[in-house]
């Protein structure tokens, strides 16, 4: 699969019912979106969310294989 990690994402993610979850990000690249989804949302709120880059969407188990990716561009956590 082919994925531009430096072209502008949206970020959108469902309301949590305590209404701490980020619902809209605008991201200049989609390596950006992706960092935060994965190493600062907790697991269980990526159900709902997803990242539009381009046309096309991607869910919480797609963005979760980016930043699993040999391509992803940032150092991931530990």
């Amino acid at each position: 699969m082919s994925f531009d990690y430096d072209a502008p994402a949206d970020f959108f993610a469902a309301r949590s019912r305590k209404g701490g979850a980020i619902r809209y990000r605008r991201f200049d690249t989609a390596a950006e979106a992706i960092c935060l989804a994965i190493e600062e949302i907790p697991a269980p709120m990526l159900i709902g969310v997803y990242l539009q880059v381009e046309d096309e969407r991607f869910d919480g188990d797609q963005i979760r294989e980016l930043y699993d990716s040999l391509a992803y561009p940032f150092a991931r956590a530990t």
